[in-house]
């Protein structure tokens, strides 16, 4: 392991990204001491509102990034498709950059995340192969009928998969695509899914979170469930397999590895975020120390914080659909009933418009037993219109 010298507080950390992961690290970051500055192009950002400075330029913008260089002694991302070239840029200007552009570029194209997962991590991965052209499909061994089609880049919250039962809907799915890059899996008899959160730090020391259980709608995450209910054998195994790619991708910051449980309780990876994750919310209510101020603490050269989980957690994330009532009229929540939920604790995003699909916030219900943190969900989703946690 490395010795490094720390950068204290009082320093300013850059940012690349405005979103509600971005604004709950310069949070974290505040709290600590530090000064956030953020290059994110939208004018009304929700990382923007709560950063000491707002650089508003695109992620690939020459002088944007020079700037933040010359502000900032390190940076960190808060979501998976800021260019990796950005990055490399600001470590030139002599930025470190938590997470690298060498680990941010291998999570950017899937083929390539399933290949360094499955042959230099040693993880296992499910069933797939490249789909890069027309002539690719033709060669798909009939084992991976039926399976999902995934483009290689920039998928998020379910968009870019399309679900084929054989060759032919296989062929149409890739034209669909306009025939970019994808990558085509088996799909399998899943349980559950689960994310674990690993935190490096700059000297290589890893900590993980608790195994989170995750359940998703229309493809966006709805509730995650901390801890899963899994037995602790597979959630052990979860968090060793996460360290073991932070430490085979030289990782330097949070990133969260998301798994499949198969039915016989066979893990596979998903899929890698370079990043906090919706999954890691509560840890800001749950756990001694948040995902975001791992983030500081790994990306400073501080010593990680405490992982341990103090509470049961049933986080439920609000949309900006909960803004329109059956008629589709528009009303805000009833955020005072929520808040009258015991141990409901309410993060909202700051964002100015609420449009359907769009996440506006989240609500971490803690209590010390699972049982209860489902009976408070419960209550909350009951007030919100949403449905019954389970």
């Amino acid at each position: 392991m490395t010795e490094t010298k720390p950068i204290l507080p009082g320093a300013t950390l850059g940012l690349m990204g405005g979103g509600q992961l971005g604004r709950m690290f310069a949070q974290a970051a505040a709290a600590m001491g530090y000064r956030v500055a953020v290059l994110e192009p939208q004018h009304d950002a929700p990382a923007a509102e709560v950063s000491a400075e707002h650089i508003e330029a695109p992620y690939n913008d020459a002088d944007g990034l020079d700037r933040l260089a010359e502000r900032c002694p390190c940076a960190t991302t808060e979501f998976e498709n800021v260019p990796a070239d950005s990055l490399r840029r600001l470590a030139a200007k002599g930025t470190l950059t938590a997470p690298p552009a060498h680990a941010v570029a291998v999570t950017q194209d899937r083929n390539v995340e399933k290949h360094f997962v499955e042959s230099v991590a040693g993880v296992p991965v499910a069933p797939h192969c490249a789909v890069l052209s027309e002539k690719d499909v033709a060669l798909v061994d009939e084992a991976l009928f039926p399976g999902i089609l995934k483009t290689a880049r920039l998928g998020y919250d379910g968009k870019g998969q399309y679900r084929v039962k054989n060759r032919d809907e296989l062929l149409q799915a890739f034209r669909n695509t306009n025939g970019v890059e994808c990558v085509f899996e088996k799909m399998l008899p899943l349980k559950l899914e689960l994310s674990v959160i690993v935190c490096r730090s700059l000297s290589g020391e890893t900590k993980t979170f608790p195994a989170a259980e995750n359940h998703h709608r229309n493809g966006i995450l709805a509730m995650s469930v901390l801890p899963a209910r899994v037995p602790e054998a597979v959630a052990e195994e979860a968090r060793a397999h996460a360290m073991r790619i932070a430490d085979a991708l030289e990782y330097v910051g949070v990133l969260c590895v998301e798994f499949f449980l198969l039915e016989d309780d066979t893990l596979l990876v998903n899929e890698l975020a370079p990043r906090p994750h919706n999954s890691g919310h509560a840890t800001i209510d749950a756990c001694v120390t948040s995902q975001y101020e791992e983030q500081v603490r790994a990306m400073t050269g501080m010593p990680l914080g405490d992982t341990t989980r103090h509470s049961c957690a049933v986080m439920l994330n609000v949309l900006g659909d909960e803004w329109f009532d059956a008629e589709g009229r528009f009303r805000d929540p009833d955020w005072r009933a929520v808040l009258a939920v015991p141990g409901a604790k309410l993060h909202l995003y700051g964002k100015k418009e609420a449009r359907r699909a769009r996440k506006m916030g989240h609500v971490t219900c803690v209590a010390p037993t699972l049982d209860e943190a489902f009976e408070r969900a419960r209550a909350v989703a009951r007030i919100l219109g949403l449905p019954d946690p389970e």
